[in-house]
Parts: structure tokens; sequence; C-alpha cells
């Protein structure tokens, strides 16, 4: 392949620091420790929730976070663990072990990085809406389905992947609800929703109320809430779960490099899941790219240089121990908002983190994991669109099935087999509207000789509707041509060129010429390149119908090549 049909690897950073300056630093130094702040409960929560140590969160936010800030075509956007990938990674780790998750993570990475290189970008964008809105509740779903262990404060095995055997569980081991674990989620969760989310407030505040007001709006609610509820548990020795009696701590230190064992018969085994984590990575990223764009007034992000960012963080993540990571949307959302400009305050963020990890890891020995499971909890409602459920009324059966069918095979199965029907679904459901837009019919009050039938074409004649023009076969008798008037059609394939040709085949053989009138660029340019130009005659391939009427009135027929 040519090189210059390959994207050019440029990251938006070069672009962002050609006219930097020190109130934009300042902006993104204050934006990017919010931001940090944030990830820190969400990276341990969502690593938790996922099966794996809340280190691993913890990593993959510094690692991949780093990465996708300098390395991607988005000027604002946040990179790291998401919520999304945490049905998808708790089921590959059930499946096929933590190792084998690593190396999936990789080959996605790869996959995603070719992704990028050969500018398939775009095509994320064609996923269609109700695909996108169904999996996303699904997985929103599960992730509240994954809580109510640690909610609830069940003492329970560990959860199965599959939905209805989780269910099962949980039910068996009703009986075994913690009061103190449920008072301690369903604060943390009380929190986070009620807590000030705004970060525009006002410059010069009066009175000692509006100033505590001021300082909370930049406290993030999912620390306020985790520092709450780790006190509480500290002082009151609440007897509950904690990071330290389940994981035994987070490490002090920097991750450590480790090359995962790989072998070709493993990577043939982990088609699946890296072609899952790949696409999901890919779309939840770019979406979210797109929701900032519209949010700042920022250059629009590059797709391509995006998916290779991507590609490289998934690569390099898990050397060190990370899981999957993609852009996050309730963390980007919060760097627009509190001012971040660059993709340097994506790389503050991460720095933040690693800061964080360095200086207070001790400390979350006693975070409870009921107040994860409270901050997971409202992740999870936000996530979903649960507004497109009532408003499925307003839209045709189609858009229904395909959104209710995409959230129930996420829920029942998983996020793979769902967008494979969703995507089938979509394109059945495509093929036909198209092919009702295709129309074959005789033109009224025509001024056509005698024994010549005028028929106009509209639309796309392609395999969904070759149907429609088999049936002019059938003449009236006394016929002695058939003129279509094709100016209205605007494409057509090579099945319904096939379908032509039978036409042609079958009015010659009952003694009925067919000529062609108006015959737009691209129908033209194909029957010329598959020889049915030569095939039908090029008498008979014409430009209005006056010419088209002489064609079929002609005293000699064309003589066909074919027969």
């Amino acid at each position: 392949m040519s090189p210059s049909r390959l994207h050019r690897f440029r990251p938006r950073l070069l672009d962002a620091l050609t006219d930097y300056d020190r109130r934009r630093f300042g902006a993104d130094l204050g934006a990017g420790i919010t931001v940090g702040i944030v990830a820190l409960p969400l990276a341990m929560a969502f690593a938790i929730a996922s099966g794996v140590k809340p280190e691993q969160g913890l990593f993959t936010a510094i690692i991949a976070g780093f990465l996708i800030a300098a390395l991607g075509g988005s000027q604002v956007q946040i990179g790291g663990p998401a919520g999304a990938f945490i049905v998808i990674v708790y089921g590959i780790v059930e499946r096929y072990g933590l190792a084998n998750l690593l190396i999936a993570t990789s080959l996605a990475g790869v996959l995603m990085f070719v992704m990028g290189l050969f500018k398939l970008g775009a095509l994320v964008r064609y996923v269609p809406v109700p695909i996108v809105i169904g999996f996303t509740n699904g997985i929103a779903v599960l992730i509240g389905l994954s809580q109510v262990k640690d909610f609830l404060g069940l003492e329970t095995p560990k959860l199965p992947a599959d939905f209805f055997s989780q269910i099962a569980v949980l039910a068996r081991h009703a009986h075994t609800l913690n009061p103190a674990a449920l008072a301690l989620a369903a604060a943390s969760l009380a929190i986070v929703v009620l807590w000030p989310k705004s970060y525009k407030m006002p410059t010069a505040p009066s009175g000692l109320l509006a100033r505590l007001r001021r300082l909370s709006a930049h406290l993030p609610g999912t620390i306020v809430a985790l520092v709450v509820a780790t006190v509480a548990t500290v002082l009151l020795d609440l007897p509950v779960e904690t990071i330290g009696s389940r994981f035994g701590g987070i490490p002090q230190s920097l991750p450590s490099f480790e090359l995962p064992e790989f072998s070709w018969a493993t990577a043939k085994q982990l088609l699946i899941p890296t072609v899952t984590i790949a696409m999901l990575g890919a779309i939840e990223s770019l979406l979210c790219a797109r929701v900032a764009d519209n949010m700042a007034p920022i250059p629009r992000h590059d797709p391509n240089q995006e998916l290779m960012a991507q590609g490289v963080a998934n690569f390099v993540t898990p050397l060190f121990g990370g899981i999957p990571a993609t852009g996050t949307i309730a963390r980007t959302v919060t760097n627009v908002r509190a001012g971040g400009q660059t993709p340097v305050a994506g790389i503050v963020h991460a720095l933040t983190v690693l800061a964080v990890v360095l200086l207070a890891a001790p400390l979350a020995l006693h975070v409870p994991l009921a107040a994860l499971a409270g901050i997971l909890a409202f992740v999870a409602w936000n996530m979903g669109e649960w507004r497109e459920f009532v408003r499925l009324r307003q839209f045709s059966v189609q858009y229904r099935t395909i959104l209710v069918g995409t959230f129930a095979l996420t829920v029942i199965f998983d996020l793979t087999v769902a967008v494979e029907f969703g995507l089938i679904l979509a394109c059945v459901f495509f093929i036909y509207r198209m092919s009702t837009l295709f129309r074959a019919e005789p033109v009224a009050g025509a001024d056509a000789p005698e024994g010549v039938q005028v028929v106009e074409v509209f639309g796309s004649l392609f395999f969904g509707a070759v149907g429609k023009l088999e049936a002019l076969a059938a003449q009236p008798p006394g016929t002695r041509a058939l003129v279509l008037e094709m100016h209205r059609l605007i494409s057509m394939d090579t099945s319904g060129l096939d379908a032509l040709s039978q036409l042609r085949r079958e009015l010659e053989r009952r003694g009925v010429r067919l000529v062609l009138a108006a015959v737009n660029e691209q129908p033209c340019s194909l029957m010329r390149r598959a020889g049915f130009e030569d095939e039908l005659g090029c008498a008979n391939i014409t430009t209005t119908l006056a010419e088209a009427y002489a064609a079929a009135l002609a005293p000699e027929p064309p003589v066909s090549p074919a027969g």
C-alpha cells in the first residue's frame, strides 16, 4: 500500500505546544489535578469490579492515561480504565485467566493501532445509534448487578460471569446481608449524587456559606464519599470488607515490567476477546472524543490518531499488569468543566494518580468495598441512557427491535454476540428499506409509439431489489420494445446488472427489444466495464426518450454477441 494512504502519526500534543503559555498551563494543571483525584477511586473500583486487583486499575490510569494524552488525537480526552470494560474483563478473566487477559489486551492494542494506521477511525461512526444505546444500557445493568454483592455486604463466593447465574447466587445468599455495608454504600451513593458538581462558581463569593460552597464544588463527590466512608469504618470499627482485608492493600511502588508468556496457539484462542476489547475500546474512545468536541471550543479530534494512541496504550499497559483502557466520558467531561485545554491536562492527571500511589498507598487499606460499590452504582446509572426506553414508541419498529435486542443480548449473553446481532439486524433492515425505495413504474401519459412500453426506474438497483426488475419480463402481447427510463436510477450493483442482463435475454426470447434511456454515470460505467454495453448494443443505450423511441422502431434489431 502507498504510504500516502496510511495515516501520519502526529499527536495532537505537538500542535497544542506550539503556542503554549503560562495561562494555559495553569488551566491544565488545575484541571489535571482535579481529574486525577476523580480518577483515583474510579480506577480502583473498576479494577475490583473487573475481578482484578485495585492496583491494576491505578497502574492503568497512570500508564494508559499518560500515553493516551501524550499521543492521542484529542485536545482534552482523558484515558484510563472504563466502566464499559468491567463486564468484558470479568468474563475474560473467568474464562481465560488473568495472563490471557493481558495478552488479549496487548493484541487488541495492535489491532487498534492498525485500524488507525489504515484510516479506519471514521468507520466507527457507522455503528448505528440503537446498537450503541443498547449495549451501553446493557453494560450499565451488568455493572449495577455486579455491585449488589458489595453494596449489600453479602457473603458469597466469587460471582460467575453469567447474568442468570449471578442472580441465582445473590438470591441464595441474600440472608447474609450486612447492615453496616448497606449503610456505607447508601451513604456513599447519596454523597456522590447530592454533592455539588459545578466548577463554575462566582469569583468573589460573599459570606461563609458561599465560600464553603465554592470550596466544595472543587472537591469531587467520589473522593468525599470515599474519605467519609473510610473514616467512618476506622472510627466506628465497622464489620465491613475493605481493600486491605480482601487484597492486602496497594503496593507503594511503581509497577514492574513483565512480559506475559505468549504463543500463537494461545493467540488463536483469544481471537474473540481481542476483537471485543479492540472494538469496544475504539467505539468508546471515539464517542467520548465526539462528546468532548461538542463541549469545548477546541479543534475537532483526529479519530485515526486517537485510535493509534489507544493502540499504543493498550499494548504497553498490560506489560506492567494493567487492564484495557479507553477514553472515559466522565473524566473527560470533568476535565473540560475544570478548564482543561490541551493534552497536558491528561498528562497531569496521570502524574497526580502516580503521586497519590507513591505517597498515600497505605491509606487504601481501610477503604470499604461498600463505598466503592456505591460509587459504581452511580457510575452505572449515569452510563445508561434510560430515557431512550421511554421514547421507543416514537421510533420505528426496526429501531426498537435493534435497541431492545442488543440490550437483551448484552445482558443475557455478552457484548460480542449483542453487537454482531445488532449489526446483522441493522443491515437486514437497511437492505429492506433500500429495496422499498426502488420502483419500476409505467410512465403515465407517455407519447410512446404503438407497441413500445415505457417504464421509469428509480432508486438503487441492488441485490435486494432485483425481484422488481425481473417482473418486467412479462409484457402484454404485441409489445415490440421495452424502454427503461433511468435518469432517476442513482446506482446499480453487479447483482442489479445481472438482473438487467437476464431481463434482456428473456425479452429477446419473447421477441421484445430492450432500450435504455438517460442512464446515469455510475450505472453506465458499470455496464461498460462489465461488457453489458456491447451485449445490449450501443444503439439501444440512448440519452433521451425520443432517441429511445427511434431505437425501438429501428427495422433491424441489434446483434448480441451472447446470442
